[in-house]
């Protein structure tokens, strides 16, 4: 043990001394600035390059994916849990008017909402974002657990409260994380694996519940619902606990990868968009606010995104949906199941098409046609039959949202504290819509929902109409791009090129005509 004790001790060391002793040089004739390591480079030269990138990409794709949507699916479980304990007698047991639970649902999103834009802030300053999302993890998870022991609305109330705080670093904390390792070509498939998270959550959260409803009711003297808040939380904790190690951090920190494995990751997403992906010295977080306020396409897309958030907000009452066909509690539950896995599914499929052709526009919008659609076909009948095909097209919705953040990231993508403000603020003003979505699922207008679904209908034209503006902006900035001698020089600044060139070992000049090349994804 001693022996292997200092021989870890001996390389830990070598590396140390190897990334101290890395440095960089000038070439008098062009002037270029080159890394002076060749053991930390070696993964760059031409024969190795390729093989070495998917070798990090499969490592990447095989623990931090999985560990991200599992937070995920707790993420929405623990945030949902309340409309499926209203099944079985949380109004009843915490004396709450329909009012009340309207407050319920919505007052999550008012810590939610403006608690994302600092958490990015603060996430993208921090140098373990894999402690950071882990804490966030285990504190709502004990705040939801929590929540089974209150007894009145303000108990549950303040709850709900303090669950919306930490829940806000997770979505757009962890589409910023992806953005720091994978390239433009590879970020909507990853993103749309996390976004699976949330979809199959609702499913798995309705089987999950429909387990613990039956099956708890009376057990040790506690009432089923209180019993599904204390295992998803504890469920929660549990993960969040070991995210702390699983997760990884930056490129350039990252514990469990290589010297040589985190200069390849720090050079291929300096490459994908011809700028290291730092921050220089003027480029603090309040910096980064400044720009991304600055950024009309920051305004479009927070309106495009708070209009599809008010349009797919019947998620938070999608068991209450499935109800009106009729069913028990528990063939309720698990009914409403199916839509959510074809819509994990169809989730994947439209990430993997959008990452090989480009193509961002239509990979957003079309899924909102299909929402449409099935409010459509929701008011159009009340068999069972029609009623639970318009649930699949409702689901399927969803695929839309999972590409939006990932569209953002691609046309805000330098410097990282700008995108991480951008990011943040596009999800938090947008989960307003589902904060006003709360009170527009009423009781009175059960069970076609008519005026909910006309509200609904109504945001995902406006979303359309801001994606289409959205759409011709960058097609006209990728115009000025063409016709800029300079390309997309104006913009950057020249210590990231700079850094860009030394982490992929060639010249500025190099680095400037890759910059050159950079065109924003439409």
């Amino acid at each position: 043990m001693i022996i292997c004790s200092f021989g870890e001790s001996l390389h830990i060391s070598l590396i140390m001394q190897e990334e101290k002793l890395t440095g960089t040089l000038s070439d008098e004739k062009s002037g270029s600035i080159r890394s002076t390591s060749t053991d930390d480079g070696y993964l760059l030269a031409p024969d190795q390059r390729q093989a070495a990138e998917k070798r990090l990409v499969r490592k990447l794709d095989q623990r931090v994916l999985p560990t991200i949507v599992a937070i995920y699916i707790m993420n929405y479980i623990d945030r949902t849990a309340v409309a499926a304990a209203r099944l079985k007698g949380l109004e009843k047991d915490l004396h709450l008017t329909e009012i009340q639970y309207n407050v319920v649902l919505a007052i999550l999103f008012v810590a939610y909402c403006p608690a994302q834009i600092p958490s990015n802030m603060i996430l993208n300053k921090v140098t373990r974002p894999s402690i950071y999302i882990g804490l966030c993890a285990v504190l709502w998870g004990l705040t939801s657990l929590l929540a089974g022991i209150t007894k009145n609305f303000a108990g549950i109330v303040a709850c709900r409260i303090f669950i919306g705080f930490p829940e806000a670093a997770f979505y757009p904390g962890s589409i910023y994380l992806l953005s720091r390792w994978y390239t433009r070509k590879e970020l909507a498939l990853r993103s749309a694996i996390l976004y699976t998270g949330f979809i199959t959550s609702n499913a798995f959260g309705s089987l999950m519940a429909a387990g613990i409803l039956s099956g708890m009711e009376g057990k040790l003297g506690i009432r089923a619902w209180r019993w599904l808040f204390y295992i998803e939380g504890a469920i929660t904790i549990f993960i969040g606990l070991n995210a702390m190690w699983l997760l990884s951090d930056y490129p350039h920190n990252t514990r469990w990868l290589s010297a040589a494995e985190r200069r390849l990751a720090c050079a291929r997403i300096a490459g994908d968009a011809g700028e290291a992906d730092e921050d220089s010295e003027s480029d603090t977080p309040l910096q980064g606010l400044k720009l991304a306020l600055q950024d009309p396409k920051v305004y479009i897309f927070a309106l495009m995104n708070c209009a599809q958030l008010l349009g797919i907000g019947y998620i938070n009452f999608f068991p209450t949906l499935t109800a009106t066909l009729g069913f028990s509690t528990t063939i309720t539950l698990l009914i409403a199941a199916p839509p959510w896995i074809v819509a994990a599914l169809i989730c994947v499929l439209n990430a993997r098409h959008a990452d090989k052709t480009g193509e961002r526009f239509w990979h957003v919008t079309f899924w909102w046609w299909m929402n449409i659609l099935g409010y459509v076909i929701a008011q159009s009948t009340m068999s069972i039959g029609g009623r639970y095909v318009s649930l699949f097209f409702l689901a399927v919705g969803n695929v839309g949202f999972s590409m939006t953040l990932v569209w953002v990231s691609n046309s805000i993508p330098r410097p990282p504290s700008k995108r991480a403000a951008s990011i943040g603020i596009v999800n938090g003003f947008g989960n307003i819509g589902n904060l006003i979505s709360s009170f527009v699922w009423k009781v009175e207008w059960a069970p076609k929902y008519t005026p909910s679904m006309v509200i609904g209908i109504s945001a995902f034209v406006l979303a359309i109409s801001l994606a289409l503006a959205m759409r011709f902006m960058l097609i006209r900035e990728n115009r000025m791009l063409d016709e800029d001698v300079q390309g997309g020089l104006k913009m950057a600044r020249k210590e990231r090129i700079e850094k860009a060139a030394q982490l992929e070992g060639i010249t500025v000049e190099e680095a400037m005509e890759k910059k050159r090349e950079f065109r924003y994804l439409y």
